[in-house]
Order: C-alpha cells, then structure tokens, then sequence
C-alpha cells in the first residue's frame, strides 16, 4: 500500500503492472485544496507508523500502531486511518499508483554496504522500499551508471531500463525517515545529494513477465556488446 510499510514476499509477479500488487492501494487526500491527491510520507510521516501486508483474500490487512488489524473492505478503516493521521481522507484501489508509473525499483547489496561505509553507520534497506534488492557480483553504485538498454534477468522475468522515467532512481527526502517514521536522518540525503547525485537504485520496467523467487539467479546485460556478468 503506497507509502505504508510493506512486506517482504519469498516470491513476486512482476508484469506489465510492475511488481503485482505494488502500490494497488493508496490513502486519498480529503483536505480542502488537497482532494484527490494521493496522500504520502512526504505529507504524513506517520504513515509509516502503519504497515500493510496481503491477506489469502487478495486485499490488503492494515495493521495499526497499537497492533490493531484492519481490512481493507472494513468500513470503519478510514475513519481509524484518518484519526490517526490527522486528515481527513478516502481509500483508492487502482493498479499503476507508483511515482513513476508501472515500474521496478532495484537496488544492489553491494551499493547498500558501501553507503554504509560512507556514512560510518548501517543504513537499512527498508529506508528505500525496493522492489527488488539483487546480490550482484559488481561494483558498489555501478547502477549509477546504467544506460538505457540495461537489462536484470531474474527468475522467469527480464527488466530493462527502457522508456519514460527508468534509469538511476533520484530520490526524494523519504528515505532520510526510519522505516517506521520515528526519527529522521537528514544528513543520508545531504550524502547522496553531494557524493552521488541524489541517486540510489535504479528504476526498471518488466520486458518479459514471469515469477521471481528469493535466491533466484540474476544476470545483468550492461552495454550493447551485451556482454553478461551476474
């Protein structure tokens, strides 16, 4: 659900809508000169208070700060979201709420570590929401550098660098939160901006659909020679 804490799956479908189910739902923005829009962690940090996760009926189950668990299809949710993020707002459901439209963002272990050692701390991971993190044998922040062209083979599906808004993933300020919007670490950001260009991860769309699993394979193709590494 978009801007809530997520879950993390053994498997996913990645297809023309991304990562099956990323984002499906969302938080509508009820505020007089704010209706319609989309409501996210840049307005409401404490949105990442809550976390959502797929129940067997292929709606989201919403669990509070205080452990309560919510369905989706409970009428009463949006008024428990909305007194406890201070706004009024409605619930959407709809494929393709992404940021950047039907994408993959990935990111690479190798990348993760090395900030780390910038930084002099560990940096987790859920601070960026990928929907992917490969273990690669490349360099750390070599996906700075993919072109378009750039290909990821993993499990049954390839993701390419290809069309409107992929490449190297600019941020914005919500990774500089924790993952669960207690605390901010303004200083990752003022890091990525001076030392690497905003960038961390890049942003993909699915050319060939099909199930990824966790441990599978993952082949790189990066530059037209297509020679391979992985």
């Amino acid at each position: 659900m978009k801007s809530l804490r997520g879950e993390e799956l053994r498997e996913g479908r990645f297809d023309e809508r991304g990562l099956a189910g990323d984002r499906a739902y969302s938080l509508v923005d009820e505020r007089e000169n704010h209706a319609g829009r989309v409501l996210t962690v840049r307005q409401r940090p404490e949105m990442l208070h809550w976390s959502s996760a797929y129940g067997d009926g292929g709606t989201p189950t919403l669990t509070a700060p205080d452990g309560t668990a919510w369905e989706w299809d409970d009428p009463a949710l949006a008024d428990a979201l909305a007194g406890s993020l201070g706004t009024p707002l409605s619930l959407r459901a709809a494929d393709g709420q992404q940021d950047r439209g039907p994408t993959v963002l990935v990111t690479v272990a190798a990348s993760l570590a090395a900030l780390g050692e910038e930084l002099g701390a560990p940096v987790d991971l859920l601070r960026f929401r990928p929907n992917l993190h490969l273990d690669l044998d490349a360099p750390a922040f070599d996906e700075e550098d993919w072109e378009p062209g750039t290909t990821i083979t993993v499990g049954e599906a390839e993701l390419a660098v290809t069309g409107d808004r992929t490449g190297p993933c600019i941020r914005c300020a919500v990774p500089s939160w924790d993952p669960r919007g207690q605390e901010r670490w303004p200083e990752l950001q003022k890091w990525l901006i001076g030392e690497h260009e905003n960038k961390f991860g890049v942003i993909m769309r699915v050319t060939r659909p099909g199930t990824v699993r966790h441990g599978d394979r993952a082949t790189v193709a990066w530059n037209p020679d297509l020679s391979r590494r992985s």
